[in-house]
């Protein structure tokens, strides 16, 4: 009998669940830009005549997405905000098909003590959640693995059951057998 080895891809579920929501000529955001994966899954999948909405407070978060998103060939389609994804409503109007969020520190950048925060995080996912359209997803990866992480994935735990399930599903995915291993929350609007 061979050795199983198949886990859930956490990522590939995050990307299933935003495209049964998203399609070309929509709008999107990116509330965590970090290095530019989500921006660039979310360009591609909008395409030419949709808009991405990206933000990150660190400039080195934009200046690697940019190179990201021009190596890749992606659409001319995105907005790269220095902001606090709390401000949010600064920049983005209308409403919004798809939100993503990865909570947590910029990979790679070695600054590990820098993080988001509950403070601008949850005044961030209201907002979000206020954009969002009719059947309009909003996705919340948490990282427990660091204080500031797990405080911030008890805090949208409990905000998210205060919801109206009849308004807006939410779904909490998880590996729960491995309490510091990543997280996230699906919130799909009715």
């Amino acid at each position: 009998m061979g050795q199983y080895t198949h886990m859930i891809d956490l990522l590939a579920e995050q990307k299933r669940f935003i495209l049964a929501h998203l399609g070309v000529g929509d709008t999107a955001v990116d509330f965590t830009m970090g290095n530019g994966n989500d921006t660039l899954f979310l360009s591609e999948t909008v395409g030419e005549s949709g808009h991405v909405y990206a933000f990150d407070i660190q400039a080195s978060a934009l200046e690697s997405t940019a190179a990201h998103l021009k190596a890749a060939g992606a659409p001319e389609n995105y907005t790269l905000i220095h902001a606090s994804h709390d401000r949010v409503r600064e920049f983005v109007t209308g409403p919004i098909k798809a939100g993503m969020f990865n909570l947590g520190y910029l990979p790679g950048s070695g600054h590990k003590e820098r993080t988001t925060m509950r403070v601008t995080t949850m005044p961030a996912v209201e907002a979000a959640l206020d954009l969002l359209d009719s059947d309009g997803i909003l996705l919340v990866a948490v990282y427990p693995g660091h204080e500031e992480g797990r405080l911030e994935g008890e805090m949208l735990d409990a905000y998210f059951r205060t919801l109206d399930r009849r308004k807006i599903c939410v779904t909490r995915i998880e590996i729960i057998n491995s309490p510091t291993s990543p997280f996230f929350f699906v919130c799909e609007k009715k």
